[in-house]
């Protein structure tokens, strides 16, 4: 069914590919306004495309492109007119081949990084914030703002500054420091909450509701239709820089679950329109969340739809989202392609960010460390196949999360002389 509420405010879809606003559970269609869940069900919406225009993007198209996110505006819902963005470009992260951590864990396919920790405010956020936000400043918001667990923070501060618009940022009062540091640097107004990131969340839901808040974008509440769908964007630069082909296997950190909808998504898309040809017997997609996080590879485990929010532990304070939001579309669609998810303890996140260091020179917070650990499990338990080609996502910066690593430290300590470096053993 068709509704007509919403927001006087809509996209404008003159030049891009976006339609109307779909319900992933009943299908209801809305405008292109700030709205995140449908009237009739409550259920979470998401951008709707014309197959048609998506259809008419070509490689060309895209490879003559900027050289950043923005070479795939012809398949995003907001910032085809260069003028209107809000952004820091982010995007065409590198894809840092592996051979070193595949020998370790015995893949004898290629095996692949994606390092999003090279995005402007090192994290895959830049991505999912200026999609947001330039739909955001269509929409005519005055302010920005997001609930956060760290990453998206600093994305959403640095964008403000850049374009010269206020920001509100909140965060769980417990955050690393190094996120409230490159968050706060930025000048816009920070606002630690005593309580875990779901008791922010909540509050900025109602926030919005409010009439000091109207003129202001949430990104991951009142405009997250078009915050999700900048996820697809690494799903996209994977399949190009892979020559234009698409992983056999692909494993993704999961907090709401929506990253690795995304990046499903993105290939489907790009399969349907035929930029691409889907690997033979598909791609399988593999989720990773912290032990002390894992309600939706809890629910996987349990063979349930039924995701039992918990309170989040640990080290990996980015995936710390108790109650996920994307939690059932993740599960449909690990279970769609044939995939898994596994968890890490914080022992095995900090193994993994030294390991993934170790042997490709990729530094990653402990989402990363995440990541890597549970691709080892899933090698190891016989989940994942070592013979088929395989992604695994980096999606931050080691350095904004040093105290997961802090034990570490010289190898050796000497006096500034010969005799010293020949006593150490330096000299062989």
């Amino acid at each position: 069914m068709t509704s007509t509420l919403g927001t006087s405010a809509t996209v404008s879809a003159t030049a891009g590919p976006a339609r109307a606003l779909v319900c992933r559970a009943c299908g209801a269609q809305y405008p292109l306004a700030a709205q995140h869940a449908c009237y009739e069900c409550f259920g979470p919406l998401e951008v709707d495309y014309d197959p048609a225009a998506l259809a008419r993007v070509t490689r060309a198209e895209i490879e003559a492109g900027p050289q950043n996110i923005w070479r795939y505006a012809g398949l995003l819902p907001a910032g085809q007119d260069p003028a209107q963005r809000v952004t820091l470009d982010p995007g065409l992260t590198p894809l840092v081949a592996a051979p070193l951590l595949a020998a370790e864990l015995g893949i004898t396919a290629p095996l692949w990084v994606k390092d999003d920790s090279a995005n402007p405010t090192h994290s895959f956020k830049d991505r999912v914030v200026s999609v947001a936000l330039t739909a955001a400043k269509a929409l005519g918001f005055t302010r920005f703002a997001c609930a956060s667990t760290g990453n998206l923070a600093n994305s959403v501060a640095a964008h403000g500054a850049r374009a010269g618009v206020p920001s509100i940022v909140f965060i769980p009062s417990d955050l690393e420091q190094g996120k409230v540091v490159t968050t706060a640097v930025y000048g816009g107004e920070l606002v630690a909450i005593d309580g875990s990131y779901d008791d922010v969340n909540r509050l900025c839901g109602e926030l919005v509701e409010t009439d000091e808040f109207e003129d202001t974008a949430f990104v991951n509440v009142n405009v997250r239709p078009y915050y999700a769908e900048g996820s697809k964007t690494l799903g996209y630069e994977v399949a190009e820089q892979l020559g234009w082909r698409i992983p056999a296997q692909v494993v993704i950190p999961m907090a709401s679950g929506e990253l690795l909808t995304k990046v499903d998504k993105a290939f489907s898309e790009l399969v349907e329109i035929g930029l691409v040809e889907a690997p033979a017997g598909g791609w399988k997609v593999f989720g990773a969340q912290s032990a002390g996080c894992n309600p939706i590879a809890t629910a996987l485990h349990a063979e349930t739809d039924v995701i039992t929010p918990v309170k989040p532990t640990g080290i990996a304070k980015s995936l710390n989202i108790g109650d996920p939001a994307a939690g059932l579309y993740a599960l449909e669609a690990v279970r769609r392609t044939g995939g898994w998810m596994e968890y890490a303890d914080d022992d095995e996140i900090r193994d993994g960010i030294r390991l993934l260091a170790r042997t490709t020179g990729v530094f990653a917070e402990t989402a990363g460390g995440v990541t890597v650990a549970v691709l080892r499990k899933l090698v190891a338990a016989g989940k994942l196949d070592p013979a088929a080609e395989t992604v695994v996502f980096n999606t931050g910066e080691g350095l904004k999360t040093l105290d997961a690593v802090s034990a570490a430290g010289p190898t050796h300590h000497i006096k500034p002389s010969l005799r010293a470096a020949r006593e150490a053993g330096l000299l062989g």
